[in-house]
């Protein structure tokens, strides 16, 4: 059986990848994942922040407003709370890579393309085989345009391309008004993988305190439904890799994102919940899985549900729509 797979041009073992997460801080870990049988690694998320934090635009941004209500300060992090800054990052990243025959991902987070450039040079002369950047970006000014926030998105990417030699990957948020036209612009604009979909973590008020609470719940996998409906959409009409995040917990999800149409599937909330040798289970119950069906490789299955000979995805998800809401049955009518 022909387990691998080939994800933003780096041929994989096989799809299932661990994605960013606190894990990856730790060299052993990194290597803990490999032996556990992770097909590659993307490491934990270096911020824009960090790579300014000594800057006056971040302080002025932190005390920006806070005369005049000083509850909204505890939206923005204390400097210390960025543990490990860009030197340390590095260090990290050059010795997993040292240390590990997977590929090794740098993962860059933030909103402009400020100081990623040089940062984006160091991750490959430190030997990541490929950069995944997070744009995480709300547009909260009322004058922002949705063109204007596309482009950023489409900026940043052409920059960091510009700047190193290996893959890059954009990790997508669903917050567009027109996710497939977007993903052909990032396509256009050289990205060699799109990764869906970014998850968006909303705070909580601590009534007690007075203070914005952060809160973070891990991923279901109920949350599968909407990066599957566009992997499905995008398989075989653009030209970047797809890869597929947010609620894989079992095989069951993973082979639902390969059939969709995705090159790798990304997990970070199984291995926070069950631990790192939870990979083990996930590739062996893939494994199971297609011997009980009789695919004999991943791309055998790869795309085998998505929309790439459907004449028109819109009106196939308006039937899709249509039928879903007509098939619910209410228990309180006879």
């Amino acid at each position: 059986m022909d387990l691998h797979t080939t994800y933003m041009g780096l041929k994989l073992k096989h799809p299932i990848v661990a994605s960013a997460s606190p894990l990856s801080e730790s060299v052993d870990n990194i290597k803990r994942m490999e032996d556990a049988g992770a097909a590659a690694v993307v490491m934990f998320s270096l911020f824009e922040e960090q790579l300014r934090h000594e800057s006056a635009a971040l302080e002025h941004l932190m005390e920006s407003g806070t005369e005049s209500f000083a509850e909204s300060i505890s939206y923005f992090p204390e400097i210390d709370s960025y543990h490990v800054g860009p030197d340390r990052y590095l260090d990290i990243l050059r010795r997993a890579c040292e240390a590990v025959d997977i590929p090794v991902i740098g993962s860059l987070n933030g909103i402009t393309s400020e100081g990623w450039v040089d940062c984006a040079k160091q991750m490959q002369q430190a030997g990541a085989k490929g950069i995944e950047l997070n744009i995480y970006y709300i547009p909260a000014g009322l004058d922002v345009s949705g063109r204007n926030v596309e482009q950023r998105y489409v900026d940043v990417l052409k920059a960091v391309k510009a700047a190193v030699s290996i893959p890059v990957a954009l990790k997508l948020s669903p917050f567009f008004s027109a996710i497939g036209e977007m993903a052909k612009q990032l396509d256009d604009a050289g990205a060699d993988a799109l990764v869906l979909f970014n998850r968006f973590y909303q705070p909580d008020f601590d009534l007690d305190k007075l203070e914005v609470a952060p809160t973070l719940h891990l991923s279901t996998p109920d949350e599968i439904r909407l990066p599957l409906l566009w992997i499905a959409i995008l398989r075989g009409r653009i030209k970047a890799s797809l890869g597929a995040t947010r609620g894989v917990h079992s095989a069951t999800e993973v082979v639902k994102y390969l059939m969709a149409g995705a090159d790798a599937v990304m997990t970070t909330s199984a291995l926070l919940k069950h631990g790192i040798g939870f990979l083990t289970t996930l590739v062996d119950e893939l494994q199971a899985w297609m011997e009980r069906k009789g695919y004999v490789s991943i791309e055998q299955m790869k795309g085998s549900m998505s929309q790439q000979n459907v004449a028109d995805p819109s009106a196939f998800e308006r039937a899709n729509y249509i039928k879903i809401l007509e098939s619910y049955k209410n228990p309180y009518m006879l």
